[in-house]
């Protein structure tokens, strides 16, 4: 696989990533098995992903244990990026950036990971009771300590910003404060040919600073791959079920989008995928963009990581260019 830098600490790693979290947290508990997920994971590194990407949040901390079982094997393999910042409460989630906090959530990731450092260790989210610039020093400190290597920072969702404002801007002003204390190796926001606002402001941000861009949810949460049905539903528990992307109405309307994939995948042979366009056009948008897919299942895994022999052609750019926007049910 096609190897990637992420930042200017040059932290290698290959070209797509995996995401963990929806292997046990977040997601249908009926799809949620330990085993498959274990087999996933080995599956991703056997073809060539190294970047796995997880949170003590995820579960909380069953998805670090899960990553730390894989690690206990194959470490050198594997580039390790968590983070801290979240606590998960009874149907609440809440910030937490206090020093002393950010110092003894790392430990604990350590030991769930079985692992003595981690490659990137990413702010979940600012406390807004904290100021930024004390929880990014406390993580510093962890790197002058050894635990970690180098440190990224989350982008505020969509879902946190004012509809009609600029869904990046309070991140990038968080951003240019951090960096004066110490550098940012990566941001991690949504990014995908149905959610390209990053395109605007942070992506842009990122490139000028030779900042690394691990691209979540490249897959549009699996509407991009094509294999969901609308009006097929969702389990309770599974965030689809409430997202307005997600209804049975709003899914048939954007269908054309997956279309378009389609013959785009077409044109490059039967075995081609929408979702491996979907992760060849993020690939596209520049040497330091990584797409991080989650994936339950080896098959899923194997199939992301191929997408990185994908090459797009100025056809297909053009085609995917002139699909129409995403539509939601606030449209």
């Amino acid at each position: 696989m096609e190897r990637r830098t992420i930042g200017t600490t040059a932290l290698d790693v290959g070209a797509i990533g995996l995401g963990c979290m929806p292997m046990n947290w977040a997601y249908s508990r009926s799809e949620q098995r330990g085993d498959r997920s274990l087999r996933t994971v080995h599956a991703a590194l056997d073809a060539g992903v190294s970047l796995l990407d997880t949170a003590d949040m995820y579960g909380p901390f069953t998805n670090e244990l899960l990553v730390g079982r894989a690690l206990k094997e194959r470490r050198s393999e594997a580039f390790v990026s968590t983070k801290c910042g979240l606590l998960v409460g009874d149907q609440h989630v809440v910030a937490n950036g206090r020093p002393g906090y950010v110092r003894r959530a790392c430990d604990a990731s350590l030991r769930r990971l079985q692992t003595d450092v981690i490659d990137l260790y990413q702010l979940h989210r600012a406390d807004p009771e904290v100021p930024v610039e004390e929880t990014w020093g406390a993580m510093a400190e962890l790197v002058s300590a050894g635990k970690v290597r180098a440190l990224g920072f989350c982008a505020v969702g969509a879902r946190a910003v004012r509809r009609g404002a600029d869904l990046h801007e309070g991140t990038i002003r968080q951003l240019e404060r951090v960096q004066q204390v110490f550098p940012v190796a990566a941001v991690e926001a949504e990014l995908s040919v149905w959610s390209q606002e990053a395109l605007a402001r942070l992506l842009p941000w990122c490139a000028a600073r030779g900042v690394g861009f691990l691209a979540a949810m490249p897959l549009g949460n699996g509407y991009l791959t094509g294999t969901l049905t609308p009006g097929g539903g969702f389990e309770r528990d599974d965030p689809r079920a409430r997202h307005p992307r997600f209804t049975a109405e709003m899914m048939a309307a954007n269908q054309p989008i997956v279309a378009g994939l389609r013959r785009v995948a077409a044109r490059h042979g039967a075995e081609v995928t929408p979702a491996q366009v979907a992760l060849a056009w993020v690939l596209g948008l520049g040497r330091h963009v990584v797409p991080v897919p989650g994936a339950k299942r080896e098959r899923w895994a194997v199939e992301n990581a191929r997408a990185s022999a994908l090459r797009l052609t100025a056809e297909d750019l053009a085609e995917i260019a002139a699909l129409p926007a995403p539509r939601g049910s606030w449209d």
